[in-house]
């Protein structure tokens, strides 16, 4: 939530951003007797998990496991993955788990709801830009790249061609993609789904109280003691690592935030972020700086602050309010903030600036 990934490297910041977050999310948890927290990298991110009212960390290890089996099935970047399996079938069906089953259905479900905004086989595209190789080479002075590293139109429009989530065919566990050349990518919507099923199995074990983070999606369980809300703190667009724009005040909900300050670089005064547009192939250009989405399920959060982003704000907004359990906070690139209804009279969502 507080990432700007191309200003330093990549891993360093997303660890000092990390520890920012939580440390504004465990504000007056201190005094507890018992506390468990680990970190570990999966999904090109830091992912760290503290548990409270316990000193077992067999529930880490655990979580972390879950993060490595959802890794191993979920991500396009590791060769024997489902979804690399699905990329590489050139339209042949790939029978896959009913996790990767779930997901490409709700990656559906977000194709359709957004127009194609939010569409999961945008693969092509993103592999194009690759912000992740750009971000530790961009000068960390000036954010400029030299231009080689944008796309050209040619590329772009070749890459344009094979996204459509329309392509994607099921029948009853096998997946294939009708187009042989278009690529799956869900880093919008995984770690969504791996915090959320983390929280499923630490329930289920009994563990209702603490904070699961995966570079930026946070992830609370249940309220702090005494029934009192957990403290997030939302980056400030564009300003220094661990700056916030104000706090949010939540319990047994997700934060998820999108915002063109986390990745990118510019080209002669040019501002390119990792936030693509899926009609266009070039990063959105609207009012918005950062979307910031407070749901109870960490994935539809994920899709929601790209899908909204990629709306814009009066059709980005006007799907919060027709969303039910879902808020948002929106800020432009003048500082306007924005919030939908619920944040503020929903005494379990207040948000402060500073």
């Amino acid at each position: 939530m507080m990432i700007n990934s191309t200003k330093i490297n990549r891993k360093k910041c997303l660890l000092l951003c990390l520890f920012l977050i939580i440390g504004l999310s465990l504000q007056g948890c201190s005094q507890r007797e018992k506390k468990v927290s680990k970190t570990g990298f999966y999904f090109d991110t830091i992912i760290t998990v503290t548990l409270y009212n316990t000193d077992d960390d067999t529930y880490l290890k655990d979580c972390f496991a879950l993060a490595d089996k959802f890794e191993k099935k979920l991500s396009n970047t590791v060769k024997d993955s489902e979804i690399s399996k699905i990329n590489d079938a050139a339209g042949a069906y790939v029978t896959v788990s009913d996790d990767t089953l779930t997901l490409i259905q709700d990656g559906i479900h977000y194709g359709e709801i957004s127009d194609g905004k939010f569409d999961i086989t945008i693969g092509t595209l993103s592999d194009l830009w690759n912000f992740s190789e750009i971000a530790e080479n961009v000068n960390s002075e000036s954010n400029e790249v030299d231009v080689s590293c944008v796309p050209s139109k040619t590329e772009i429009k070749e890459a344009l061609s094979h996204v459509n989530y329309k392509n994607i065919e099921i029948n009853g566990n096998q997946v294939r993609l009708k187009d042989p050349k278009a690529r799956l990518d869900l880093g919008g919507i995984a770690k969504g789904f791996i915090a959320d099923e983390m929280r499923k199995y630490l329930n289920n074990k009994g563990i209702t109280t603490g904070i699961i983070s995966l570079g930026g999606n946070v992830l609370t369980l249940g309220p702090k003691e005494k029934d009192s809300n957990y403290t997030i703190g939302i980056q400030k667009p564009f300003a220094e690592s661990g700056t916030p724009l104000g706090k949010l005040s939540i319990k047994d909900a997700s934060v998820v935030t999108s915002g063109i300050y986390e990745r990118y670089f510019r080209v002669d005064n040019t501002l390119y972020h990792h936030i693509l547009n899926t009609k266009t192939g070039y990063p959105v250009e609207n009012s918005l700086d950062q979307v910031t989405i407070i749901s109870s399920i960490s994935m539809d959060g994920d899709a929601l602050s790209t899908t909204c982003f990629a709306l814009g704000e009066k059709e980005g907004m006007k799907l919060i309010e027709e969303t039910d359990g879902v808020e948002a906070i929106f800020v432009t690139h003048d500082g306007t903030i924005m919030t939908s209804s619920g944040v503020g009279k929903n005494t379990d969502i207040q948000f402060e600036t500073e």
